[in-house]
């Protein structure tokens, strides 16, 4: 057969929603309107009718085979893959960790080859620069010309991945040279050090009190810092994962006054509350991830700054590591816990979920924020991220009728548990297209581990 027909179903873009048929062909969509006069011989048809067209999934924030905090997270680019399509998304930006050591470009050529011929859908990378040696600058416009147009640096963790301001302002102005953008995790690492201090000499070392050791102003205050220094950078900025009220409208003003501002916000900070902090035992750890989790209002104002504009992209930050392992890890304090956890699996099902079906966003800001503003963003749209003509045919077709089962005995993700087990979700992901080829049916995965391709990213 040379053509798939997806008919009968709404197509649903930023814009609004259109009853109209997609046409596939060689991986691509060929034309979006009504076919159904196509004679059946040359046509593989799928009846759509009641289902919802959605653009494939972008999640530009996810750590696959990543060595963190003296352990390697769980999925490795063939099982988180397989997760992330079963949750129908198609395109993943996965962070490239500097390897201690080792050049920029010597790192990257590693991650690269952990995702040859295991990965299940489309992926790019992020660098993440945690070494600024001598000559790493002069580097970015080779890693640009390798398809990565974006780089990370943290402001936390001093000793192992955090960079200081100066080195900060000498990234932002190297990147905005070169033509790419400096995505930042934003907290005040110095301060969070003291305060965890504190905290352990007073004999709080369980994994609750990673909360406390990171209150909200030590994200505001890094957020705020950062937009002065890109702004006398002259450099575009990224803020992954924020997390509080303060920080939206931090972004929000820098945005009101033309600077080059984005931000993202995850699937967990949306729809969790920091209450797990005070369940018994080693459970909180299956929450300590960076930043934490937060309060009521903090996650409005999450939801808010989707709806105004100031945050544009949620994201699933998926750096999972296994309650076993954790406590496996852990050692004299919370400090030792691995930081992270899964979810690149559940983003698009949990934000339909209690964000589409709850009313707190629209259909359309849905297909913006989980796709086509994460594309144009990293410089992956109009390949990804829309239904047009001439994108790739990446496609999830969702029945607004059905419902999503959450549990960690069943889902694809290699990890022990899930933040949202025992969730009933409405909306139900029925299949999904990763260039024009099913790799998701009906609860199972039906895709070729190693189809993914390497996706070389516009700059900013």
């Amino acid at each position: 057969m040379t053509y798939t027909l997806l008919h009968g179903g709404t197509v649903v873009d930023v814009s609004g929603q259109t009853l109209t048929d997609i046409l596939i062909k060689d991986g691509e969509i060929t034309a979006v309107g009504n076919f159904s006069h196509l004679s059946e011989g040359d046509i593989q048809r799928i009846d759509c009718t009641g289902m919802l067209l959605l653009p494939g999934g972008v999640d530009v924030h996810t750590h696959l085979d990543s060595p963190l905090m003296g352990t390697t997270t769980a999925d490795d680019f063939e099982s988180g893959t397989i997760a992330a399509a079963m949750g129908g998304t198609t395109t993943i930006v996965d962070f490239a960790m500097q390897t201690p050591g080792s050049t920029l470009l010597d790192s990257l050529q590693v991650h690269r080859e952990k995702a040859k011929h295991k990965a299940a859908i489309d992926y790019g990378m992020h660098m993440c620069i945690t070494d600024l040696y001598d000559g790493a600058i002069d580097e970015l416009p080779v890693l640009r010309q390798e398809g990565v147009s974006s780089l990370k640096i943290f402001m936390a963790y001093r000793g192992t991945l955090m960079l200081n301001d100066g080195q900060m302002y000498d990234v932002l102005k190297g990147a905005s040279k070169a033509g790419s953008q400096v995505c930042v995790h934003a907290e005040n690492g110095d301060v969070i050090d003291r305060i965890a201090e504190e905290l352990v000499a007073q004999g709080k070392t369980g994994p609750g009190y990673h909360e406390l050791a990171r209150p909200p102003k030590t994200e505001i205050e890094a957020v705020e810092r950062a937009i002065r220094i890109a702004d006398m950078a002259e450099a575009p900025l990224y803020f992954v994962h924020l997390t509080t009220e303060g920080s939206v409208e931090a972004v929000a003003r820098a945005r009101s006054v033309g600077m080059p501002v984005s931000a993202e916000t995850c699937t967990h900070y949306l729809t969790l509350d920091r209450a797990i902090y005070d369940e018994p035992g080693f459970e909180p750890a299956k929450a300590v991830l960076t930043p934490p989790l937060r309060t009521f209002e903090h996650r409005e104002a999450l939801w808010r700054g989707l709806n105004s504009g100031a945050l544009s992209v949620v994201s699933s930050d998926h750096c999972p590591f296994c309650f076993e392992d954790k406590q496996r890890l852990v050692g004299a304090d919370f400090r030792s816990i691995p930081n992270g956890g899964p979810g690149v699996e559940h983003r698009m099902s949990v934000v339909y979920g209690k964000g589409v079906a709850e009313r707190k966003i629209t259909i359309e800001k849905f297909v913006e924020i989980t796709s086509t503003f994460p594309a144009q963003q990293f410089g992956l749209y109009p390949q990804k991220g829309h239904l047009g003509v001439g994108a790739d045919a990446d496609v999830v077709v969702l029945d607004p009728q059905g419902v999503t089962q959450i549990s960690a005995g069943s889902q694809f993700q290699n990890i022990d548990y899930t933040l949202y087990e025992g969730w009933s979700l409405p909306g139900e992901i029925k299949k999904v297209f990763s260039r024009g080829k099913l790799v998701a049916a009906d609860g199972q995965f039906v895709g070729q581990v190693g189809n993914g391709k390497y996706l070389q990213r516009a700059g900013y």
